[in-house]
């Protein structure tokens, strides 16, 4: 009994237990030898015979069941030991975090027109057709409609495919003068270079009273804030169409890459589009309510401000995530 007893206790690790017990305790063990032998025993002899053998071996798995916990703690704090991380060493490889250039490009955006007392609206992404389509003089079959790449939901209601939906709810909300800016994220069925699905705009709504407003304030306010982001640049307003403005244009300024000279960016036209604008057609203002006055508007995508202000050649860039791309913009 007490060789056997020494063999538990002198076990070093999990695997010895194991071999000891199958010496012990398996079907050709030392344990299965002895009852083997209650064969041969007179029968007057059995009962105590096994009871003695029972006995051990309640003793013997009484002391396996504590050798094996005692090692399986002591391999577990090995494990752990082994595995353990120093959180207090410092590493001279960690690098200090950063806005996202879109981020970035929308806070600059939003710093301009908020010190000249605009307000900044939000609404919800989630948009109805009125708000989204027929109050900005997108009636159904509006043929303009099918350039907006809608995702639609089964119930009618679709992923606003602009931030006009907000100028809509302030002029229903807010009497004038009305001075404001909808910054906020859009959603298009479009993935390329140039688009993806989701995607952030800026939209301003200036109304008044008849004849306070005029394209002239218009032009003032966007040539200056397009100096404001790019620098020194020409400016220039070039007829267009839009439903919701009348009359309407698109703004370019002269290419920051080239100067104005002509490169592969501008397709060598030496201009950029940048954003489009105009007065907000009456139609509009005959959905909300509104009489006897005027207003402008005017819409741009951050992303398009983001690549140009920071030469990115393709758009998806910025939504993967690429640390080696995002670690430029600290």
């Amino acid at each position: 009994m007490e060789r056997l007893e020494n063999k538990i206790k002198n076990a070093t690790s999990l695997e010895k237990l194991e071999e000891v017990r199958i010496e012990i305790f398996g079907k050709k063990g030392i344990l299965a030898a002895e009852f083997a032998k209650l064969k041969t025993i007179p029968n007057e002899q059995k009962k105590d015979f096994a009871k003695q053998l029972n006995e051990k071996k309640a003793a013997l798995t009484k002391l396996f069941e504590q050798k094996k916990k005692e090692l399986e703690a002591k391999a577990l704090q090995e494990q752990l030991k082994s595995e353990a991380l120093d959180l207090s060493l410092f590493s001279y490889e960690s690098k200090t975090g950063a806005l996202h250039p879109i981020t970035q490009t929308m806070n600059k955006i939003i710093d301009y027109f908020v010190a000249l007392n605009f307000s900044i609206e939000e609404g919800p992404l989630v948009e109805d057709d009125f708000h989204n389509f027929e109050a900005l003089n997108l009636p159904k079959n509006h043929p303009a409609r099918e350039m907006q790449a809608t995702f639609f939901f089964k119930d009618g209601n679709l992923l606003r495919t602009h931030t006009s939906p907000v100028q809509i709810r302030t002029m229903q909300k807010d009497s004038i003068p009305i001075r404001m800016i909808a910054p906020g994220a859009v959603f298009r069925r479009d993935f390329d270079l140039t688009h993806t699905p989701m995607f952030h705009q800026v939209e301003g709504l200036v109304v008044d009273k008849k004849g306070k407003v005029s394209f002239a304030n218009l032009k003032f306010i966007l040539t200056d804030f397009l100096r404001y982001m790019f620098g020194d640049v020409d400016v220039r307003f070039r007829p267009s169409f839009f439903p919701f403005t009348e009359p309407s244009a698109e703004v370019d300024i002269s290419c920051i890459f080239c100067g104005g000279k002509g490169c592969r960016v501008c397709s060598h036209t030496g201009w950029l589009e940048v954003l489009g604008c105009g007065e907000v057609d009456p139609n509009v203002f005959e959905a909300v309510g509104y009489e006897d006055v005027s207003g402008y508007a005017f819409g741009l995508g951050v992303e398009r401000f983001a690549m140009l202000l920071h030469q990115v050649p393709d758009l998806r860039n910025m939504f993967e995530g690429d640390i080696r791309l995002l670690e430029q913009f600290k």
